[in-house]
């Protein structure tokens, strides 16, 4: 078997047979993958705080013909906040299975393991509304998937001068001479449309650097809701429980 080493965090983690644990990483090297942390469940073993969701560190594993174990680890940060914290918590869980959702396979993550990285670290601090930390998160890794509205001009003609209403089943701004059919159209003001032009382009690491008035927020909140309902077909259980605790 060949070892390989792994940056990355901890996506989930559940228990195989009596003393196992099967743990889904988001790596920097090799995208999204699955190992085995054999006795990680034994007291004594060096792996008990290593596998739990939201851990960050290098991972050292065994590459075996159809699958990883995990033979070490030296973490860096285990976000133990968000542990002692519900509401950080449930918020923290939805945004791994977000990320578990997009995640591929040998395929180059470094951007969606940057950006969940640095999610994790404002909901820690806690220096912006958590509300708006999840704005940020959903629109930002829903355009390193590829997918993410475009706000800079109109989607059919590609005009930036007129005025523009958002519409998410067209994915983005639609100007006023193309809006004729459009049935989802929602007006946006200059706030709130600089903060998605902002979310979309700027430095992963500057994205959790500004506020805005509730009024943008909740804003942002119907149309980044509109938005999801559109383009992901998965209904996610933390989500859920969030939107239960009315956090």
């Amino acid at each position: 078997m060949d070892q390989i080493v792994v940056t990355g965090m901890v996506l989930s983690s559940a228990p195989i047979g009596e003393y196992d644990r099967r743990v889904v990483l988001l790596t920097k090297e090799q995208g999204k993958i699955s190992a085995f942390a054999k006795g990680a469940r034994r007291p004594n073993s060096a792996l008990v705080g290593a596998i739990n969701p939201f851990t960050f560190g290098e991972y050292t594993l065994y590459a075996g013909r159809n699958s990883f174990t995990m033979q070490s680890a030296h973490i860096t940060n285990y976000f133990a906040e968000l542990r002692e914290d519900m509401e950080g918590a449930y918020y923290g869980f939805y945004f791994l299975e977000l990320a578990n959702y997009y995640a591929k396979e040998a395929n180059d993550e470094t951007q969606m393991l940057k950006l969940l990285y640095v999610t994790m670290r404002a909901l820690a601090k806690k220096s912006i509304p958590r509300r708006l930390v999840r704005c940020i998160y959903e629109l930002r890794l829903i355009c390193i998937n590829g997918e993410g509205p475009q706000v800079f001009q109109c989607v059919n003609c590609g005009d930036s001068t007129r005025p523009a209403v958002f519409s998410a089943r067209k994915g983005g701004l639609i100007c006023s001479e193309c809006s004729g059919d459009v049935i989802d159209g929602m007006v946006l003001d200059s706030s709130t449309l600089y903060s998605m032009q902002f979310i979309e382009s700027t430095k992963v690491e500057h994205l959790y650097t500004f506020t805005v008035k509730e009024e943008v927020l909740e804003l942002l909140e119907r149309i980044m809701k509109r938005y999801m309902d559109v383009y992901v077909e998965k209904r996610f259980h933390s989500l859920e429980i969030l939107e239960q605790l009315d956090l």
